[in-house]
């Protein structure tokens, strides 16, 4: 049962660890990276946020600025952008990518597009489920109970979907990004090439979480498999 644990291991959930651990030095050394190409028209995080708002209509939209290093998000609940002081103040591609991606967020928000509405509101349950699943699976485990197993398997499977419907908010708040800086004819190729390239790290973060998430349910449910047929 230990090798088979440790196999598990190796085979499904350190290859997706490995590729967490990268993607997190891959979005910090590509922001830093393009943090250092300004904005020729010296536009800042803010501006480039409000600019996106305003051209959608959405003047109700606040944005606040707030501590830390890219905690960056948009909260519907209150219907407010918030960006981390580098971006928010920021003139750099790096800064503008960010805060255009947080602003198409509450675009979503207002248009009701459907991925974002479905998140939304699995949330709870994601999060009722996450709770539940590893006491339940190992109970399940230990116990020799089967079907309790399973059924903290399918509480962890809430949270991989989770994850597979955030690839689509995500990369969809991206291209809204992308195309309303360059429709504004305001940045140059080089700032929006830059702001896309910080956009991409961030995205592969999301894709990460995801294998991390498939990987950890697999494991679960081989294991439980391997329970019942003891």
């Amino acid at each position: 049962m230990i090798y088979r644990i440790d196999a598990l291991y190796i085979y499904l959930l350190l290859p997706a660890i490995v590729l967490a651990f990268w993607a997190q030095i891959k979005v910090g050394s590509t922001y830093k990276k393009y943090s250092k190409v300004p904005t020729r028209s010296g536009m800042t995080g803010y501006d480039s946020a409000r600019m996106i708002l305003d051209r959608n209509g959405l003047y109700h939209v606040q944005i606040e600025q707030i501590r830390g290093e890219l905690t960056d998000h948009f909260d519907p609940r209150s219907n407010t952008v918030r960006l981390s002081s580098s971006v928010y103040e920021g003139t750099s591609a790096a800064a503008i990518g960010v805060a255009s991606h947080e602003a198409g967020h509450a675009v979503q928000y207002a248009v009701e597009y459907a991925p974002m509405k479905i998140r939304s509101a699995i949330i709870p349950v994601t999060n009722f489920g996450a709770t539940l699943a590893f006491p339940l699976f190992l109970m399940g485990i230990f116990l020799a109970i089967p079907t309790l197993a399973y059924v903290g398997v399918a509480a962890f499977g809430l949270s991989t979907i989770f994850q597979l419907v955030t690839l689509p908010v995500e990369f969809n708040a991206s291209n809204r990004a992308l195309s309303a800086l360059r429709e504004s004819h305001r940045f140059s190729e080089e700032e929006i090439k830059g702001a896309g390239k910080v956009l991409s790290a961030a995205a592969l973060t999301y894709v990460a979480a995801l294998a991390v998430s498939l990987a950890n349910l697999l494991r679960l449910l081989v294991l439980a498999n391997g329970s019942r047929r003891r």
